[in-house]
């Protein structure tokens, strides 16, 4: 891991000046409920702008309150590939050059093959038109690593990567981090960082939780020495130095 992997998301208060004092870049968040891209866009993207000023590494966070690209309903599937190619186009617009998307699998509802099947159908629909950016696909409820691997390389495109969220594995799955890192690593491009007791995604400092973050920090620069990395976190100051100490 260098420095200049390294994000802080914008939902730290302390994000914007945390990444300014470090030398870091910054995801913005703020995109991720999607009526900030609508009827509150005005005033939302003045904050964004103010944020990201002066910071030139970005990468933007998609929406995610109920869009599904596995949804049954092919109308629910229509919506969230609107909604994606809005975040696309903004992030664009902020000169992002990763969008985070979650993968959309809910257990109670969909069957992991449908899952699997469904996905894999609409990413490759979706990128017939070049996104422009990275697309990198988040682990939720995923509670094991098989489903997303295998929709990003049943999809087999350069452009659609995998972004390891280590709290949510931590919270949703009962298979480690370390072992996710292990089956992902050819697919991953990004990290959110963030720890957690094992019981709630509370999005903890790093060192607080049951995640052994620097064994994963440390095996995931050799294994994915290209990946970026968000701290995604309330408050990112004591984390940012807890990481940077480690890499020096």
């Amino acid at each position: 891991m260098k420095r200049e992997d390294i994000y802080i998301s914008t939902i730290a208060a302390d994000g914007a000046s945390v990444a300014r004092e470090f030398g870091l870049g910054l995801e913005i968040a703020e995109y991720c409920t999607a009526w900030n891209m609508d009827e509150r866009s005005n005033q939302v993207r003045p904050k964004v702008l103010s944020q990201i000023d002066g910071i030139p590494e970005r990468l933007l966070h998609a929406p995610f309150n109920e869009l599904f690209p596995c949804a049954i309903d092919p109308k629910a599937r229509e919506l969230a590939a609107f909604r994606y190619r809005q975040a696309i186009a903004l992030a664009k617009e902020h000169g992002a050059k990763k969008v985070i998307i979650h993968g959309g699998y809910n257990p109670r509802i969909y069957y992991p093959v449908w899952y699997v099947e469904q996905s894999i159908s609409f990413w490759r629909g979706f990128l017939e038109a070049d996104p422009g950016v990275q697309i990198v696909l988040e682990n939720v409820l995923e509670e094991e690593p098989g489903m997303l691997r295998d929709i990003v390389k049943g999809v087999d495109d350069p452009r659609l990567r995998l972004c390891l969220d280590v709290g949510h594995v931590n919270a949703y799955s009962q298979i480690s981090v370390l072992e996710w890192l292990e089956a992902w690593a050819p697919y991953l491009s990004h990290f959110h960082l963030h720890n957690n007791d094992g019981s709630w995604d509370t999005h903890s400092p790093l060192d607080c939780g049951t995640i052994p973050m620097r064994e994963v920090v440390d095996r995931a620069a050799i294994l994915c020495p290209d990946a970026t990395y968000t701290l995604e976190l309330m408050e990112a100051r004591a984390s940012v130095r807890w990481l940077l100490e480690g890499i020096r």
